[in-house]
């Protein structure tokens, strides 16, 4: 980064990133970003503001020696993953670290809910992996959409308002499957609203809470929380059949989140795209960053013509972003 055409030398930018930029201010800086860009949008050119995000994982290569390094059996290879949440300008709004082994689903939840900026969640668009009956509760009880793109939904079941109700839906018989236990959701109403402001104020995190119901299924308010979900999954595929628009909106989604990926891989070339360290704070930093370096890149739908001066400006820039 020091050869970069600029008067700071390597010293300099060493001591900048040592001295001022952590963590926190990364993510001040990523966040302040993406509101200037929320305000200074042209809508006749990016229309009104979005209100939905999508999000997803990326897999990212790690050294054997790091101790964050985990093997993934879907990716088939060891590392680490990075939660993205991107809404549909190619805007990233939230971005975390994961184990390879951690449930999506809290991901999803926590950056739809703290991203931090300006921005309104209403809806989140995931794949089949981010989305299970207690993240359509969840979600539900925080006052957003959760809109996934199943992979199997022909072996999605769809759950009954009351009993006595097979002959109102002849053609649907053979995926419906019982009524929803609305009695069990009365009963737990007021604990479930409990976690859920536990979640949306940060009091409790959403994998601390999801660790807890895991390991005990049959508690009562995650027993409601499911059934929540399950009416909340068969409100969804209905909609979901029934409406080519619903379909087409949540695909061009996800296509941000993996063309995204797609110039993540051209970015984060240092090391062959390995991540070397095996510090959580400097692991946070790289993806910091990376999330702050793609800012950089010219947007759709603006001039993407840049003039000398530009460049020298957004080069360095992207120098103190990296080191």
């Amino acid at each position: 980064m020091a050869s970069g055409g600029h008067a700071h030398g390597e010293d300099e930018i060493r001591y900048v990133r040592r001295r001022y930029l952590t963590p926190q201010v990364a993510t001040d800086i990523a966040i302040a970003i993406a509101n200037a860009t929320f305000a200074a949008r042209d809508v006749a050119l990016w229309g009104e503001g979005t209100t939905t995000v999508a999000s997803d994982s990326t897999h990212v290569r790690a050294y054997d020696q790091n101790i964050f390094t985990e093997w993934h059996s879907r990716y088939g290879g060891r590392g680490i993953l990075i939660y993205w949440h991107i809404e549909r300008g190619s805007m990233v709004v939230h971005s975390q670290t994961l184990r390879a082994s951690a449930s999506e689903v809290h991901a999803m939840i926590e950056g739809a809910v703290r991203h931090g900026t300006t921005m309104k969640v209403e809806g989140n668009y995931v794949d089949s992996h981010g989305q299970t009956e207690i993240g359509f509760g969840v979600t539900r009880l925080l006052g957003f959409d959760l809109l996934p793109r199943i992979k199997q939904i022909n072996k999605v079941k769809l759950y009954r308002v009351e009993s006595g109700e097979s002959d109102l839906y002849p053609r649907l018989t053979p995926a419906m499957t019982r009524p929803i236990r609305w009695d069990l959701i009365e009963q737990n109403y007021d604990q479930m609203i409990k976690y859920a402001t536990a979640i949306k104020q940060g009091t409790a995190s959403t994998e601390a809470i999801l660790r807890r119901f895991t390991e005990s299924a049959s508690h009562p308010t995650y027993q409601a929380m499911l059934e929540v979900g399950r009416a909340q999954e068969t409100i969804f595929v209905a909609r979901y059949l029934r409406l080519r628009e619903l379909q087409r909106e949540i695909q061009e989604g996800l296509n941000v989140v993996e063309s995204s990926n797609g110039a993540n891989s051209v970015i984060f070339y240092d090391k062959g795209g390995d991540i070397a360290t095996n510090r959580r704070e400097e692991l946070e930093m790289s993806v910091l960053c990376l999330r702050i370096l793609q800012r950089e890149l010219p947007q759709g739908g603006g001039d993407t013509t840049a003039t000398e001066e530009d460049l020298e400006h957004r080069d360095g820039r992207t120098c103190w972003a990296t080191v």
